[in-house]
């Protein structure tokens, strides 16, 4: 075909995708969508399944067929014209599903179809899709009046205009910074792996010396590792001021988050909620704001006397050890390093050396394998960039799914790991079964010259958590579109499964075959092992609690913060709350805060603290009975994985573990219970 993103017969054709195929291919796909909602909502059509939900079925995953690969182009390969070509397309696509939503007419169809007869029959599946679209109606506004309806739709488009913006003046920002230093002097402390890289993008943009930048794989080492307290303070500053009011105004997201909270504010009141958050909240396994602000604040009870002896730690080594007796934002990395080193005598450095990239894509291969009988192979696959890898999954030889990995950071790409879908499982009208397809996109060091990608064992952990995204879209038996794989099931549990693989990053059985020294080929010596076991719950203290401040910030902006609100104030006053490090008043934290302003979390980011009790409790079921126990993983596999959307995610957990999850096991798992910070 003449446009690539009309091919509907294979996977997408990612290389041959231009900005100009973007827009008749959008218009195509969404014209043969509203012609289709326009044939089934006509009233001599049945309010059957087969007459309208699947036909709309087939015709909305079109649009994603469309413009899944266009969003996924868009975050790992960002270019102007592909960047306005996005742009330009994203209001149709959100007032197509706004109207949707809002169309009476399938909404009277989908509750026909509940009050039926034949409503009995369908499978538990095709219920729970209807039962999901049924509340999506109202939460689309279906149910208001014509008036309100439109001003919805408005504040629909201008939100998905916002989260773009938003978005890409983040990665604006990022990418348009760099300092280049001459002197390596200044670079004092940092390993030699990430001086060749800065070297090489000094090179590559035909600088002298080194390039430092503030794509994580460059910005965290200097955190860590520079000696040299002026330029840590000096990129601290950059990092924490992106996107604000203290660089170019047009990157400047305090508009668009003022304006952002407002119209999520207004669409609340819209359909009858007293704020965003309980909108938010509505598909979701947690019942209130209330109930997840009262989770919030008993984990940080919980964890804050922790996070005290750890910040009182690190001022005590600071002063005594380094001479530091202010301990500023800047300094908490580098001397949380050097502490690290002097009490476990190891660096993260030399971990790192261990952990080359196929050995570790092999050694997370070999434990999906054993826990869920699967193999995955390599396969050739048209790409977006050399960086891009394609992969199958098999099962009894025959292929269950497939997946691409894209794991390096560079410019144009935005930051952070996430796992996405580009097919979903579905058992086709002709009888075939249509695969799942996932993306993996990370942000790692990519290899320089000569030698392997080199992962830290926290790059390991990610890699294991979007992993586990993956395999609940990829391993799911679902055959109905709308809740196989991932598809359905509520946000504050779609961590559990990721959560839940970062555990066997701390198997040794696991990490012993994954493991290989860049130069010597040895493998992790187990006394090594040990000390980062017993490195393992560090400063855990402080990390929950600043993970409960990004939670409790986005539940309270969207629950309690009026619309005219200040939202530095409300985060200056949660830190005040539950931090334990003071953070200087430049710092901007919300406006490079994309999981809420752009990523789909607004009002959830709850979730990965509330799928972690899920996560270590359903672990702690392979503790009980042998860690990595082939039996244990079916369980898993079968009854979280394999239903994706399908049910409750309560109910899947209760069907795995025969019981209501419990908050033990991630308390024990991360050191927070009280023999622990007594004994120190």
């Amino acid at each position: 075909m003449d446009n690539p993103l009309l091919d509907f017969a294979d996977l997408p054709r990612f290389a041959e995708v231009r900005p100009d195929h973007i827009t008749p291919a959008v218009d195509q796909v969404l014209a043969a969508a509203r012609a289709t909602v326009e044939a089934i909502t006509a009233d001599d059509v049945p309010a059957t399944w087969d007459a309208v939900l699947a036909p709309l079925a087939d015709a909305t995953e079109k649009i994603s067929w469309v413009w899944d690969p266009v969003s996924h182009l868009n975050a790992v390969v960002n270019t102007p014209a592909l960047r306005e070509a996005y742009n330009s397309n994203l209001a149709k696509i959100s007032e197509f599903y706004t109207e949707l939503g809002q169309n009476l007419g399938l909404f009277a169809k989908v509750k026909a179809l509940a009050a039926s007869a034949d409503y009995a029959s369908l499978s538990p599946a095709r219920r729970q899709i209807i039962s999901h679209q049924l509340r999506d109606f109202r939460l689309s506004g279906a149910e208001l009046p014509d008036a309100e309806k439109a001003r919805f739709a408005d504040i629909q488009a201008r939100l998905s205009e916002l989260s773009a913006r938003f978005s890409q003046n983040v990665l604006d920002a990022t990418d348009g910074f760099a300092r280049y230093i001459e002197d390596v002097a200044e670079l004092d402390g940092l390993p030699d792996d990430v001086l060749e890289m800065m070297h090489a993008a000094a090179e590559a943009d035909g600088k002298p010396g080194y390039k430092l930048k503030l794509h994580f794989p460059f910005y965290f080492p200097v955190m860590q590792y520079a000696n040299h307290r002026a330029l840590r303070e000096s990129m601290y500053h950059a990092n924490a001021t992106r996107a604000a009011e203290f660089g170019p105004a047009e990157l400047d997201n305090t508009l668009l988050i003022g304006e952002t909270l407002s119209l999520r504010d207004e669409e609340a009141r819209l359909l009858g909620f007293a704020n965003y958050a309980e909108v938010s909240l509505a598909p979701k396994m947690a019942d209130s704001p209330s109930q997840v602000i009262a989770f919030l604040r008993d984990m940080a009870a919980r964890a804050k006397p922790f996070a005290q002896r750890d910040r009182a730690e690190l001022e005590a080594f600071a002063r005594d050890e380094l001479g530091l007796n202010e301990l500023q934002a800047w300094d908490l990395a580098w001397v949380s390093e050097k502490l690290r080193v002097a009490r476990y005598d190891f660096s993260e450095q030399e971990v790192k050396a261990y952990f080359a990239e196929q050995r570790v894509l092999d050694g997370l291969f070999a434990i999906i394998s054993k826990l869920f009988d699967v193999d995955i192979h390599p396969q050739a696959a048209t790409l977006w960039h050399p960086d891009a890898r394609f992969w199958e999954v098999r099962r009894n030889g025959q292929v269950v799914a497939q997946f691409y990995t894209d794991l390096y950071a560079r410019e144009g790409k935005r930051g952070g790991a996430w796992m996405a879908d580009i097919r979903a499982r579905r058992l086709l009208a002709d009888g075939r079964l249509q695969i799942p397809v996932a993306l993996l996109t990370c942000n790692f060091t990519a290899p320089v010259g000569d030698k392997p990608a080199l992962f830290t064992h926290d790059e390991v952990i990610t890699l294991f958590h979007e992993f586990g995204h993956g395999l609940h879209h990829m391993l799911t038996e679902v055959d109905e579109l709308g809740v196989s794989g991932i598809n359905g099931v509520e946000w504050d549990a779609v961590e559990l499964p990721s959560q839940f693989m970062e555990n066997f990053c701390w198997e040794w059985d696991v990490l012993s075959h994954m493991t290989a020294h860049v130069d010597s080929g040895e493998p992790l010596p187990r006394a090594l092992f040990d000390k980062m076991l017993a490195a393992k719950n560090f400063q855990s203290g402080m990390m929950a609690v600043r993970q409960v401040e990004l939670a409790l910030f986005d539940m309270l902006l969207h629950a309690e913060l009026d619309a005219k609100g200040e939202f530095m104030a409300l985060l200056d006053a949660v830190r005040a709350e539950v931090a334990v490090n003071p953070t200087p008043a430049y710092n901007r934290l919300p406006h490079s805060f994309s999981h809420i302003f752009a990523g789909g979390y607004a009002a959830g980011y709850y979730s990965y603290k509330w799928a972690e009790v899920l996560s270590a409790d359903a672990y702690a079921a392979f503790e009980e009975t042998g860690h990595a126990n082939p039996a244990v993983g079916e369980a898993f596999r079968r009854e979280v994985l394999a239903v994706g959307g399908s049910r409750p995610a309560i109910d899947s957990f209760r069907a795995f573990r025969g019981r209501d999850p419990q908050i033990d096991a991630l308390l024990r798992h991360t050191g927070l219970v009280a023999s622990e910070v007594s004994a120190e």
